[in-house]
């Protein structure tokens, strides 16, 4: 048989890779999992009412752009967090971001740019599917170091002027995963600018945004009105997975330029999954409520005090900024999994696998990522063993 090659240089994805690591070996201690992204936060309390309600649509083909009363919810969600208004034709529903995030390549990434192969930026460490969409699409990934010398963000803009000629798409995270920083401002406008300069689009992956600290993040959408950029130069993908603590709702949306949302359209009605009736009733529901972000947003907040205080001690840690991940130095983040496993049985991921090797190195190796999703006593415990064990 013959395969395609263009996934045969793919690692196998993080969490077998863990699973592979800590196989044969014994937990030293009660389980504790930090490692998935997985909110445990409740659900907001109309889900069960919101379903009951629609049940009916199970029978009838869903709409596959989504619902006017779906649509009409994001719309409305964006328009109180960034005081942007926005059409329903600049908008789509998804099937939670990864969707979005892959076949959006498909649709926006063109064959050449400059009469050459196409490049798509994209941080490092980063969510994996942004290097599965420019695979699929034959486009050059270039993977742009987000240390702690650039904010623990891409810096796109030091990149040479060559490169940037040649990129159709750009992701950035923010906050970002797995380090919790979040761009500023400034950043932004300095993206908006280069991708203008450079004639390329960004792919803004937001779904951390209600997850924050003290500020509410800047967007990409607000950010791009109050600059006047051309509407095409910016796609922000949200779900509600994080928000409301709803990651097997499997909805989230995707806004842009007209152009944009219409080509996202057009391929999704040949090759999409619509998100089912019933479950855009309860998405739509989800987004028109605040009062469950905002309490479950209060126990985050007091998640990141908890961390500040155990892990106060810790050289080199980072109190993030949003987002649900502790991003925390080690000598060598296998290592420290394996062996934080075996003595404590505290799961956290190598850094190493969320992002890849280049010519300056693995910037994950030196890391793990720690969930904090658990409920804040376990959390915790789980913290403390942490620090005992690797940092003591």
């Amino acid at each position: 048989m013959i395969y395609p090659e263009r996934f045969s240089n793919l690692p196998e994805y993080a969490f077998p890779r863990l699973r592979a690591l800590l196989a044969g070996h014994a937990p030293g201690g009660p389980d504790c999992a930090m490692t998935i992204g997985e909110p445990r936060h409740p659900m907001p309390p109309f889900v069960a009412e919101a379903l009951a309600g629609a049940v009916a649509d199970f029978a009838r083909y869903p709409v596959n752009e989504g619902t006017h009363a779906l649509l009409d919810a994001i719309a409305g969600w964006i328009a109180r967090r960034y005081d942007v208004t926005l059409p329903p034709e600049r908008l789509i529903a998804l099937n939670g971001t990864r969707e979005g995030l892959f076949n959006l390549a498909l649709a926006l990434c063109p064959e050449a740019k400059r009469g050459a192969r196409p490049v798509v930026l994209m941080p490092n460490p980063f969510y994996q599917v942004y290097a599965v969409a420019a695979a699929a699409v034959g486009a050059e990934p270039v993977f742009v170091p987000a240390t702690e010398a650039s904010g623990h963000l891409p810096d796109y803009a030091a990149l040479s002027p060559e490169l940037l000629d040649r990129v159709a798409l750009a992701y950035l995270c923010s906050p970002a995963n797995p380090q919790g920083a979040v761009a500023g401002r400034d950043r932004w406008r300095t993206l908006l600018a280069l991708a203008e300069k450079h004639d390329f689009r960004i792919v803004a992956d937001e779904c951390y945004s209600e997850i924050w600290r003290d500020t509410p993040p800047p967007g990409a959408l607000e950010m791009a009105a109050e600059t006047g950029a051309d509407p095409e130069r910016v796609l922000a993908i949200n779900s509600l997975s994080k928000r409301s603590n709803l990651p097997g709702l499997r909805s989230g949306f995707a806004a842009g330029g007209p152009e944009t949302i219409r080509r996202l359209r057009q391929l999704r009605a040949y090759a999409g999954a619509p998100l089912p009736g019933p479950l855009q009733a309860v998405a739509a529901a989800a987004w028109a409520d605040e009062a469950h972000v905002e309490a479950s947003r209060a126990l985050y907040q007091e998640k990141y005090r908890i961390a500040d205080a155990v892990l106060a001690g810790v050289p080199g840690y980072r109190p993030p900024e949003g987002g649900f991940f502790l991003w925390l130095p080690v000598a060598d983040g296998e290592a420290a999994a394996l062996s934080l496993f075996r003595a404590t049985g505290v799961r956290v991921l190598p850094g190493a696998y969320l992002s890849r090797d280049t010519a300056q190195g693995n910037p994950g190796a030196g890391f793990i990522r720690a969930a904090m999703v658990a409920p804040a006593a376990e959390m915790r415990a789980g913290l403390i063993r942490l620090r005992d064990h690797l940092y003591s």
